[in-house]
């Protein structure tokens, strides 16, 4: 029987409370209920003890990771407050450790606690709390010891205070968090590492302990950076750097809207070039923006625009060549840059604090970084120089080796299956180029019949739609968008001997890349076909002169006539082999059927002629001299008007029966 659905009604909406609205949604204060939020729920509690060193309260902070996985964080602050609030009729503890959105730090904009926090929504504490197995926490403030027990987001045993005669304070929290919240909570040594290093850097003149237990012993790494982002910048390039690190700072205030309040910003960056060395990083208050953000966005307007104008100024573009201008790529290839910034009033993009949206921020950084800039050119003009050297290298590179990628794509390109790339075109199985042959046909009903009587094993088939383009008349730009050449092309897949803007989306000529042994064209054997013929030799020797050269471009010979005897059936080419054949049988009966094209040709018959490599008749295209050759496409196809005129008054009686006059 199945399964009765239940009312959805009034009763069907519920709330979460407590402990479960963390416990149960992980992801939405975390980011995610795996490894990376189990991660980011240590840096809430590793961001209140920062915030703490900032203001001048504790040098120190102190991180531990445990065996068992459990994690501690101890700093030497002014410790949290946890004891009655008369503000809020609520003891502080509850607050800090049990409520969302409770906290010390929304009134920052107001000059209250704390200047710049990396902490502003009152959720850390709180939900790495809630999401832990346990979390155990000690403070010493007030010449008095806190102590609070939690289990699973529940406080056991309340408030406990003890009189302390020490002269420390601050706050430990010692917690491990749950497997029931979270999928892993194995959080590697690598991510404290890394997580507290860029603390030190950004946070000069704190020292960072890192501890982590193995084997019952603790390993410590300890990061001190006296002056911050420069000394890890300097940290990088080493001895590798074309300029020196230069370090500049400001502070402004700032808004993000016309209508609304300002606030006060604290912009540093530290900032250097290095042909070996490339790394940008941004943070505010303290926190790796990861995605960027507000000071990627200022960052690259005002570099790019800055060393574009000191180029053009200086005129470092080649003109000849008409260079483009170059892109922050350029730019980015040979920068080692830091910024750290400060707000009271920030806006994330959500609790997991990877990128700012502040504009008053990015305005004021876009502004300060091309004043920055200007000056420095201005007082370094030898580091000016080795930066424009070396960022035009850069975009001088990156565009041939994009030139080399794509004219290695459509290399490679072309031995994908063309099947489904050209239109109609009937590829053959074998991949050995020395068997494969491509024919050249006349329109779709050529393409019929060539293709029943063909061996699809090495004989390929692309049909012509219509008459193609005189490449002696048009230019490459026409004949370059003329689909028939190019798809025809394609399909040879050795490119092109042309270098023109034109064939961008066509490799240049490479022999050793044509995918067929012989090349043949396959036209009627009337005047329409003499002249599709013609074109496509015209175009071959424009743009493939090469292909005819290595002797790869054949004619096909098609029968003019089928005579069949009661033993015998015999083809004609010509009128005097008809005439041969004729005489040869005397007075006994036949039947001669003449061929008017290839589309209306049987199967049969192209199988034993010429599609047949056995009994076929091929014309190797060979010009005795290209000169002679270029001459006679030029007079007869070409623009020479006059001199096609000349000679067919001198020649034409020769070719009178030939001639479609009706």
């Amino acid at each position: 029987m199945a399964k009765q659905k239940a009312t959805y009604g009034n009763e069907s909406i519920s709330m979460l409370k407590g402990a479960e609205r963390v416990r149960k949604r992980p992801g939405v204060i975390f980011g995610s209920d795996g490894l990376d939020g189990c991660e980011h729920s240590v840096f809430e509690i590793l961001s209140n003890s920062i915030d703490e060193a900032r203001e001048g309260y504790g040098r120190k902070i102190i991180v531990t990771r445990f065996e068992d996985h459990s994690v501690e964080v101890e700093d030497f602050g002014r410790g949290i407050p946890l004891d009655f609030n008369p503000n809020e009729q609520r003891y502080n503890w509850e607050l800090v450790y049990c409520e969302l959105y409770a906290g010390g730090k929304y009134a920052n904009d107001e000059g209250e606690n704390y200047e710049f926090s990396l902490g502003t929504n009152g959720l850390g504490a709180c939900a790495t709390q809630y999401s832990s197995e346990y979390m155990d926490v000690t403070v010493y403030a007030n010449h008095t010891k806190y102590t609070l027990h939690f289990e699973k987001g529940v406080n056991v045993g309340g408030l406990t205070k003890e009189p302390y005669s020490g002269r420390r304070t601050g706050t430990i929290q010692r917690w491990r968090p749950d497997l029931d919240v979270f999928t892993d909570i194995q959080i590697p040594p690598e991510y404290f590492l890394d997580i507290i290093k860029r603390q030190s850097v950004v946070n000069p003149g704190i020292e960072f302990v890192f501890r982590n237990q193995v084997d019952n012993a603790f390993e410590e790494t300890v990061f001190l950076y006296e002056n911050g982002i420069s000394d890890y910048v300097q940290e990088m390039i080493g001895d590798k750097g074309l300029t020196a690190v230069h370090h500049w700072q400001t502070e402004r205030r700032v808004r993000d809207r016309a209508d609304k309040p300002e606030y006060k910003t604290k912009i540093s960056v530290a900032i250097a070039f290095s042909n070996q060395v490339k790394c940008m990083e941004y943070y505010h208050n303290s926190s790796w923006l990861e995605y960027g953000g507000a000071p990627e966005k200022a960052v690259r307007s005002a570099l790019l625009s800055q060393i574009d104008a000191y180029l053009k100024q200086n005129n470092k573009y080649n003109k000849s060549k008409n260079e483009g201008r170059i892109s922050f790529a350029d730019i980015e290839d040979c920068l080692v840059l830091v910024t750290s910034s400060f707000s009271n009033v920030t806006s994330y993009e959500n609790q997991t604090k990877k990128a700012i949206t502040n504009k008053g921020i990015q305005e004021a950084m876009t502004d300060f970084l091309r004043h920055q800039m200007e000056i420095y050119f201005i007082e370094n003009p030898a580091e000016a120089e080795k930066i424009a050297a070396q960022v035009l290298i850069n975009k001088r590179s990156r565009e041939d080796a994009e030139k080399t990628r794509l004219n290695l794509k459509k290399k490679l390109s072309g031995g994908l299956d063309m099947t489904n790339r050209v239109q109609k075109f009937v590829d053959c199985r074998s991949r050995d180029v020395a068997r494969r042959e491509l024919f050249i046909v006349e329109g779709d009903s050529a393409l019929g019949s060539c293709k029943l009587a063909r061996d699809p094993d090495f004989q390929a088939i692309i049909p012509l739609r219509g008459k193609i383009l005189n490449c002696l008349k048009a230019d490459y730009d026409k004949i370059f968008k003329n689909e028939v050449i190019t798809d025809l092309l394609r399909v040879l897949g050795c490119g092109v001997e042309v270098k023109s803007k034109a064939n961008k989306d066509l490799a240049p000529f490479d022999l050793d890349a044509l995918r067929w042994n012989k090349v043949i064209i396959c036209t009627d054997a009337d005047v329409d076909g003499f002249q599709i013929r013609t074109l496509v030799l015209t175009m071959l020797y424009r743009l493939t002169p090469t292909l005819i050269e290595a002797g790869k471009v054949f004619i096909a010979e098609s029968p003019l006539f089928e005579i069949t005897t009661k033993k015998e059936t015999y083809f004609a080419y010509t009128e005097k082999e008809k005439a041969d054949f004729l005489a040869r049988i005397g007075k006994e009966k036949c039947t001669i059927q003449r061929s008017k094209g290839l589309g209306e040709n049987q199967p049969e018959m192209m199988s034993l002629t010429t599609m047949a490599p056995a009994t076929r008749r091929l014309i190797q295209v060979l010009p005795a001299m290209a000169e002679e050759t270029a001459e006679i496409f030029d007079l007869l196809l070409g623009d020479n008007l006059t001199g096609r005129k000349n000679y067919i008054a001198t020649n034409g009686q020769d070719y009178i029966e030939l001639a479609d006059i009706s």
